[in-house]
């Protein structure tokens, strides 16, 4: 039941509780703002959760695509902008980024165009290869036409994910309407508790 509707139709004073409203209710109001947050960083968990989302009519796909390309993309330049001014202070500060900012920089200077078209499918390495473009001689300019061209490859076929994952679950659970807020729920938890794992390894190594 799309949340469009269910605003025109206020439960009335005394009607049971319904959480299920408050949760579409949350992801309608605050959707555009998460996904956007997340894709400043490492956001494919929220723009898979996001194409769910926009499968079942609580944000439209169009708009996501775009917030979520946007947010990309200026999470990259921002990431850029500090490796071109601050690089070498940053590594000095946080030696732990040096093994893969130094991993990225060689996958740059063997294949920038390439790299930099791909930067944002290749998990853990996301930041330190924005921050590696900045310390390698690639042209700024040259950095942002390529950084947009990825943000719009990115953003589409990852929320698209989502959406066809929604929409496979539909087909197959015929009561998936019935539980779905609480699947978005146990979703975002699996994916949380996954990245917090992968992240601590990538850190002890």
């Amino acid at each position: 039941m799309p949340f469009e509707h269910s605003t025109r139709h206020p439960v009335p004073r005394g009607a049971l509780y319904n959480p299920y409203m408050d949760i579409a209710a949350l992801i309608a109001q605050y959707g555009y703002a998460a996904v956007f947050l997340g894709a400043l960083f490492e956001g494919e968990s929220v723009l898979l959760l996001a194409g769910y989302a926009a499968h079942r009519g609580y944000l439209d796909f169009s708009v996501l695509t775009v917030v979520a390309g946007v947010g990309a993309m200026t999470g990259d330049q921002f990431f850029f902008w500090l490796g071109r001014r601050h690089g070498q202070a940053l590594l000095a500060r946080r030696p732990v980024w040096r093994g893969k900012v130094e991993q990225a920089l060689d996958l740059i200077q063997r294949h920038p165009a390439g790299t930099i078209l791909v930067m944002r499918f290749m998990w853990g390495l996301r930041i330190a290869l924005p921050v590696a473009v900045g310390l390698s001689d690639v042209a700024r300019w040259r950095f942002f036409w390529l950084n947009l061209a990825s943000a719009t490859l990115w953003a589409p076929l990852v929320g698209g994910a989502g959406y066809v994952f929604g929409a496979l679950l539909s087909s197959h659970l015929a009561v998936l309407h019935r539980v779905e807020h609480w699947v978005m729920l146990g979703l975002v938890a699996v994916l949380l508790a996954l990245r917090g794992f992968l992240h601590s390894r990538h850190t002890r190594s």
